[in-house]
């Protein structure tokens, strides 16, 4: 690894004045799960860490009649062991718990998996999908980015070099509504998804008809997607299982995957339908259950 100063600000304008000075010569230490790892490879040599635990609004996780708030710094395992968080948003525990092991989740923040801009990123769909909001600070002062429009290349993001993501916003889950991820790997655990897919839908007050729909996958493109054709197929329509087809037929022309080591194109295509399939049913079942 090669040497470079630290930094441990107090206070978000310390971090942001920091980001100002050094600019893409600093990177932002969350849970460093990802960046240690690229230092140690030398795929990433920042003159300047900067520490982000000690800094309140990114480790703010706040539920309230507004929405959720999540600091970029805030650990997957707190957002799954909230239990408020976890009965409002199932989806983020479903994501939270499969990135890596226990002691990775403790240390890994879902702002840094969105930074890190991964295709086959766990928590990204699930964002998506629950309409979540990039609180983004920089020089020019505050902005707000939808996560679907966040992630720009495999491994790039929207930041400015100046810029630090401050925190993720959700909305508060509409009445009759629920949200599924799931993934497929090759192996049992701790492992990175082959495609993975989310679906968060609402339904009217009968449960028979979906009133609004998103649909994402990921792994299967230069960035993780949201399927608009498939949420559309879905939108105002009884739930029937040819309703739910069409939507996955729309996972699986958006779908534009690669070859590689995890899994063929084919196999990604085919894949992408199966599980847009079963997070609908995943996300119907919920929001069901929310009925009663």
């Amino acid at each position: 690894m090669h040497d470079f100063r630290y930094a441990a600000p107090r206070s978000l304008e310390e971090t942001a004045a920091l980001m100002a000075e050094h600019g893409a010569g600093a990177r932002l230490l969350a849970g460093g799960t990802d960046l240690i790892v690229k230092m140690r490879a030398r795929r990433a040599q920042p003159a300047l860490v900067i520490d982000t635990k000690h800094v309140p609004e990114l480790s703010a996780l706040a539920l309230d009649d507004a929405g959720l708030t999540i600091g970029a710094a805030v650990s997957c395992r707190r957002i799954c062991e909230d239990p408020a968080v976890a009965s409002a948003y199932p989806a983020l525990v479903d994501c939270g718990t499969l990135v890596g092991g226990t002691a990775i989740q403790g240390r890994a923040s879902f702002g840094g998996n969105l930074c890190n801009a991964a295709p086959s990123a766990d928590t990204i769909p699930a964002l998506i999908v629950l309409g979540a909001r990039a609180r983004i600070l920089g020089p020019a002062g505050t902005r707000e980015l939808a996560v679907e429009d966040f992630c720009v290349a495999p491994g790039r993001n929207a930041l400015a070099p100046e810029e630090l993501l401050v925190s993720l916003w959700l909305p508060p889950p509409p009445v009759r509504a629920g949200a599924f991820f799931l993934r497929f790997i090759p192996r049992n655990e701790m492992d990175i998804a082959v495609v993975n897919a989310a679906a968060a839908l609402t339904l009217d007050p009968a449960g028979t008809r979906i009133e609004a729909a998103r649909i994402a996958i990921g792994a299967v493109a230069p960035t993780p997607l949201l399927v608009t054709a498939a949420g559309a197929a879905l939108a105002g329509r009884t739930v029937t299982d040819e309703t739910i087809e069409a939507a996955a037929r729309a996972a699986r022309d958006a779908a534009r995957p690669i070859d590689d080591m995890r899994g063929g194109i084919e196999q990604r295509r085919h894949l992408a339908g199966i599980l847009t399939a079963r997070a609908i049913r995943g996300a119907l079942a919920r929001a069901r259950e929310t009925e009663r």
